[in-house]
């Protein structure tokens, strides 16, 4: 089971049909992207996909960053998630970067309770800049 994290908080991840990039049809709606596919191949979907969901494999592998800014500057405007052991601190880069939540394992979330990820839903304000303007 996982978690999903938004801005609001916690909330289960829902059961969800979900391909990865090898299995893309023009009828997909939902897809998992590794950390090292590349967010073009994906280019013609972006109109019809609902879900993308990048894959985080370690806390201190950041390549799912790129990737989130890419799709977003590509034109995605759906559901963007992180998936994998993303911890609390890296949240508001996520927020930052054009993901809308982040999909965690139970695990972190035992780990990492709701308030640790709460105290950085304002992201917008925990930036180096604005601690600097202060």
């Amino acid at each position: 089971m996982s978690v999903i994290v938004t801005d609001q908080g916690f909330a289960p991840a829902p059961a969800r049909d979900i391909v990865p990039l090898a299995r893309l049809t023009p009828e997909t709606t939902a897809v998992d992207l590794a950390n090292t596919d590349d967010p073009a191949a994906l280019e013609g979907h972006l109109d019809h996909l609902r879900l993308i969901r990048v894959a985080f494999p370690a806390f201190n592998d950041g390549r799912a960053f790129t990737i989130a800014r890419r799709l977003r500057m590509l034109g995605y405007t759906g559901q963007l998630l992180a998936h994998g052991p993303v911890i609390a601190d890296q949240y508001a880069m996520c927020r930052r970067v054009g993901f809308d939540g982040v999909e965690i394992p139970d695990e972190i979330a035992a780990r990492q309770p709701e308030a640790q990820w709460r105290a950085r839903a304002d992201w917008q304000a925990h930036d180096y800049q604005a601690r600097l303007k202060a």
